[in-house]
This record gives C-alpha cells, sequence and structure tokens, in this order.
C-alpha cells in the first residue's frame, strides 16, 4: 500500500513555493512590466504590450549615455573574465605544490569575500587617492587622477570574482589523478605540452564556469565599483542613478536588457561546456572500440 505524503510535506512544498516566489517575483514583473505600450507606467495593471521601451531605449533617456555605458560594463566583464581564468588556473597550478606562506596566501586571497563590498571599494579609493597625491607632488602638479575603468575599478572587481575563481581551481586540482600528468611525462612531453594536452582538456568546463562567474560578477558589480570605478560609470551605476529620476518603464526596460546579457553568457558557457563533455565521452567511446 502506498503511503500518503504527510502534512509536513505539504507545508515545506508551501513554504518553497513562497520561496521562489519572494526570489523571482520582483524580476519577472520587471521583466513583464518592460514589454508595455507607449501609456504604460510602473506598475500594475499593464497598458497595452509592445516593444515601445526598448525602441525608447535605444534613443537615450536624454539622462545619461547608456549605449557608452554598456559598452565599458562589457568591457570591463570581458577583461575581467580572462584575468580571472588566467589567475585562478595559474594559481591553482601553483598551489599543487607546498611552499612557505602557503595558507598566509591562501586566506589572504580569499579574505576579501568575508570584508563588506563598500570598505573593499572606499580602501582602493584611499590608496588611489594617496598615490595621485604623490604623482602630484613629487612628478606632476596638473594630474587628475589614475583612478578610472581599467586601473582601480578593474582592481576592485578583481577582488570579488578571484577568490570564487581560485576556489573552483583548488577543488578541481584536489581530484586531479597526478598519474595522467605523469604518464605524459613518461611519454616525453615536456610540462607545456603535459599542461597543452592533458591538464587543460580535463579541467576545462571548469576554466569556462570561472569566466562565466567572472563576467557576470563585474557585469552586474554595484557596491564595489560605486567608489572605485573613477570619473565613469558601469551601467548598474547609471541605472541605480536613473531610479531616482526616471519614472517610466524604460528603466525596466533597461533591467531587461542587463538581464538578457547575463542570461546570454550563461547560456553560451553551458552549451560550450556541454560540447566539451560531449566531444570527450566520443573520445573515450573511440578509444574503448579501439581497446577492443
Amino acid at each position: 500500500m502506498k503511503e500518503g505524503r504527510s502534512r509536513g510535506f505539504y507545508v515545506l512544498s508551501a513554504f518553497f513555493a513562497a520561496y521562489v516566489l519572494f526570489l523571482y517575483g520582483p524580476m519577472l514583473a520587471i521583466y513583464i512590466l518592460s514589454f508595455q505600450g507607449p501609456q504604460g507606467g510602473l506598475t500594475f495593471p499593464m497598458n497595452g504590450a509592445s516593444l515601445f521601451w526598448f525602441t525608447k531605449l535605444t534613443q537615450g533617456t536624454g539622462i545619461v549615455d547608456l549605449g557608452a555605458a554598456f559598452r565599458r560594463s562589457l568591457a570591463l566583464g570581458f577583461v575581467v573574465m580572462a584575468l580571472t581564468v588566467v589567475l585562478s588556473v595559474a594559481a591553482g597550478m601553483a598551489f599543487r605544490r607546498k611552499f612557505r606562506a602557503q595558507s598566509i596566501l591562501f586566506y589572504s586571497a580569499i579574505a576579501s569575500l568575508i570584508v563588506p563590498s563598500i570598505i573593499t571599494s572606499l580602501g582602493i579609493s584611499l590608496e588611489f587617492r594617496i598615490v595621485d597625491d604623490l604623482i602630484k607632488a613629487h612628478w606632476n602638479d596638473s594630474f587628475e587622477t589614475s583612478m578610472g575603468l581599467f586601473t582601480s575599478g578593474l582592481g576592485a572587481h578583481l577582488t570579488w570574482t578571484l577568490p570564487f575563481g581560485l576556489l573552483i581551481m583548488f577543488a578541481i586540482f584536489n581530484r586531479f589523478d597526478p598519474r595522467l600528468e605523469e604518464a605524459a611525462r613518461d611519454l616525453g612531453a615536456t610540462p607545456w605540452q603535459t599542461f597543452r594536452h592533458v591538464v587543460l582538456p580535463i579541467i576545462l568546463p571548469s576554466v569556462i564556469g570561472i569566466g562565466l562567474f567572472g563576467f557576470t560578477l563585474s557585469w552586474d558589480e554595484l557596491a564595489r565599483s560605486s567608489q572605485a570605478i573613477g570619473p565613469v560609470n558601469t551601467l548598474p551605476l547609471e541605472l541605480q542613478g536613473l531610479t531616482t529620476t526616471v519614472t517610466k518603464p524604460d528603466i525596466y526596460a533597461l533591467g531587461t536588457v542587463i538581464s538578457a546579457v547575463s542570461f546570454a553568457v550563461i547560456t553560451l558557457a553551458l552549451g560550450a561546456i556541454h560540447l566539451i563533455n560531449k566531444r570527450q565521452a566520443a573520445k573515450g567511446s573511440d578509444a574503448g572500440k579501439g581497446l577492443v
């Protein structure tokens, strides 16, 4: 006889459904309201359905240059992604061997995860202001600032993305079988050939995941950009500024576009991981047939 579900199951199911609605309901509301007609407002009920506000968005809000902010955020996101991947993989390879002060270096690298983001941003801003004062005092008194998108802004974003990349790589290499590298060396492979043809293909799905983390965390980062980005703004900062002045659904359209970029990057990353796993499975199957 099948036993019926307990009352606790339905209570927990209702709680989980309420949690999901609380988590994703506001996002869905913004996405829906961004497709209103020309007379639409910021609240339900919707007034028509169209792409009017997306068209309006491409024409500019008249307050800020959203196109320039979009390109800045996109460029910064890709640079952060590349540096996060390279530095995380290099650190993961380095930490496979014991060296002095290894624990201190590890905890220093991930300490920014527990420091409040706004404190990190203020600290980076203060450091660059000190550098600016030194430059003005000793080299160029007309110098303005060294803070910018790819200086202080890049550093602020890397304090957020690198710890995640490092933790992922450490977890991957803790499960990595070193006998695969030993076999490659026994066959005469150089260290670079071993990494290129043995290590990298195995860890490549994880490397793509690190790149995904790097881009998406940088793309919508707000707190760490607030004080350290310099004289220009990223798209999230412009969006935050518009919330106090824009009273039409074009701000919802902007939020939908930002989310669409994140979803597109996630989809591409997951697709790449799927193709890599499928190709590796096919190679393994072909190798198995060759042994039969």
